[in-house]
């Protein structure tokens, strides 16, 4: 295995305010606490001492409640238990339920977060880091999870779903496994992946109880601690801060006022709610509206007046479910959190959330950029360098790669660059002529420039399209060995399952990403296996 490394920012798929973020761009610093690095954990370090929660028993005692059916590795119960410390920290990244784990960087969310407590613990060995996934098991958003693509086949859960994605029941997912099965092989690799997928959708009875078993199969090796948030004794914890969303607004309050300064200079990710709130049952996730002195509940009959949603809220606090906005800062106040760890668009809105944390008396977690992978084998890699592509080249568009390299092979010069900056050096002249004879010439000039530069424009692409077709069979390597790479011309972290590379792999794939995902160094990583 060898590891290379490029620049986030060199690989054109990343956004501005990402790469400003890495840049550490100073119109940014405003919108975060403490940078990704050594020195910054340091700091973070001491800010979250002077807000230490005082219910880390409890949070142990519905940590193991929620582990109570769970096979769970001593590594992971002694970082639950170490979780009673005033000396442990978690490092935490979240994400959907996605079925089977979706596309490949949810794998890389969780091993960086992994990684990064080995890292911590090495810096700073009198504390103890502990690595957790929070299931967003409240999420109801199911046509976004309940699919995951091997090998061009789309299996997915077909099912009619309402409410929050963790509470459906598995029982009718037993048509995707069956696709799957019939599609993965019968290979030792094959039948670990059958299994997996039966223990973990079939056997159990819901998609929270399925993830959590499919996900500490895969890590509990590492001590991963998961939790999920669809819990009413968490919830508790969390009524004083749904009790003034519901009177005051504040989310929204805070949050609209940072999107005004921060869109100077970025797009905004997401936009406050006068209520970032849903109300949650079984069967039902809706939006609380509040309009003409009642709460309602969007869709639905169900309203309540002040008084009876507060009741409502002591009595049930496990019904109010907070919404992108209010999800952060429920985390944050349940978990001794040091970092947070999530893709470009999640940090994107993280950045909105900063005063509304500091309203809200709650530190502000420092965030890190999962890692991205590349995986290509050596026999790509060989192709690559036999097509004189470097591999930071493969990141460019398919067809200005394809352009860029007929040049380069080309025994005739088709950047006529020079041709025409030799064009509008003589048109300048002609201009200066028009002004001093009869400046109403000036627009027959620039119009006969802009004809001949056109013409240089075409005739320069049709020589181009002249060569691609005489290198044709270049055009195609270059061509299969990108989409190879890039799956629907995109990352393939974005659109390939983890099973086709454990397929290849078996039990070294995970090992392999272990020892090479480095969450520091904030660079994109293509792994040569």
């Amino acid at each position: 295995m060898k590891v290379h490394h490029i620049p986030f920012q060199d690989t054109g798929y990343f956004s501005k305010i990402i790469c400003d973020y890495l840049d550490k761009k100073t119109e940014l610093s405003q919108f975060y606490e403490n940078f990704p690095d050594l020195e910054g954990f340091k700091k973070q370090l001491l800010l979250r001492s002077k807000f230490e929660i005082n219910k880390r028993k409890f949070l142990v005692e519905v940590l193991n409640k929620q582990y109570n059916s769970t096979n769970v590795s001593e590594l992971t119960l002694k970082n639950i238990q170490s979780l009673a410390k005033t000396t442990s920290y978690t490092i935490t990244t979240g994400h959907q339920l996605n079925i089977f784990t979706g596309p490949l960087y949810f794998l890389y969310k969780i091993i960086t977060a992994i990684n990064l407590t080995k890292v911590l613990k090495k810096e700073f060995p009198s504390y103890n880091f502990v690595p957790v996934y929070w299931m967003a098991t409240e999420d109801h958003d199911f046509e976004e999870i309940n699919y995951f693509n091997f090998k061009k086949h789309k299996i997915t859960w077909n099912k009619q779903s309402s409410g929050a994605v963790g509470r459906l029941e598995t029982k009718d997912i037993d048509q995707a496994f069956d696709e799957f099965s019939a599609l993965v092989g019968t290979t030792k690799n094959a039948t670990f992946l059958k299994e997996l997928f039966k223990n973990a959708y079939l056997n159990h009875s819901n998609l929270t109880d399925a993830t959590r078993y499919l996900v500490n199969v895969l890590f509990r090796d590492y001590g991963l601690v998961i939790i999920d948030g669809d819990d009413t004794q968490l919830k508790q914890q969390f009524v004083p801060i749904i009790e003034d969303e519901l009177l005051n607004n504040t989310s929204f309050n805070k949050v609209s006022k940072t999107n005004k300064l921060l869109s100077k200079d970025y797009n905004i990710q997401v936009n406050p709610r006068e209520i970032n709130l849903f109300y949650l049952k079984d069967n039902l996730r809706e939006r609380i509206i509040f309009k003409n002195n009642q709460y309602i509940i969007n869709n639905t009959i169900i309203s309540f007046s002040e008084e009876e949603i507060l009741n409502e809220l002591s009595n049930f606090p496990n019904r109010f479910s907070p919404n992108v906005i209010m999800r952060p800062l429920f985390q944050e106040m349940v978990l001794p959190n040091l970092g947070y760890i999530g893709g470009g668009g999640e940090l994107a809105y993280w950045f909105q959330l900063k005063h509304y944390f500091e309203a809200e008396n709650t530190p502000f977690p420092i965030l890190l950029l999962r890692n991205s992978v590349l995986l290509a084998s050596e026999k790509q890699v060989l192709k690559s360098t036999k097509l004189n592509i470097s591999l930071q080249e493969l990141f460019i568009n398919q067809q200005q790669l394809i352009s860029k390299k007929i040049k380069e092979l080309s025994k005739i010069d088709i950047d006529f660059s020079k041709q025409k900056e030799h064009l509008k050096q003589q048109f300048i002249h002609l201009k200066e002529l028009a002004k001093l004879t009869n400046i109403s010439f000036l627009g027959a000039v620039n119009a006969q420039e802009k004809k001949q530069l056109n013409g240089l424009n075409n005739l320069e692409k049709r020589l181009l399209r002249a060569q691609k077709r005489k290198l044709s069979d270049v055009v195609e390597r270059i061509r299969i060995l990108q989409n190879e790479l890039f799956p629907n011309q995109s990352l393939e972290e974005r659109t390939r399952n983890f099973s086709e590379m454990y397929l290849k792999l078996g039990d070294d794939f995970i090992p392999m990403l272990v020892k090479a995902i480095q969450p520091l160094q904030l660079e994109f990583s293509i792994i040569e296996y």
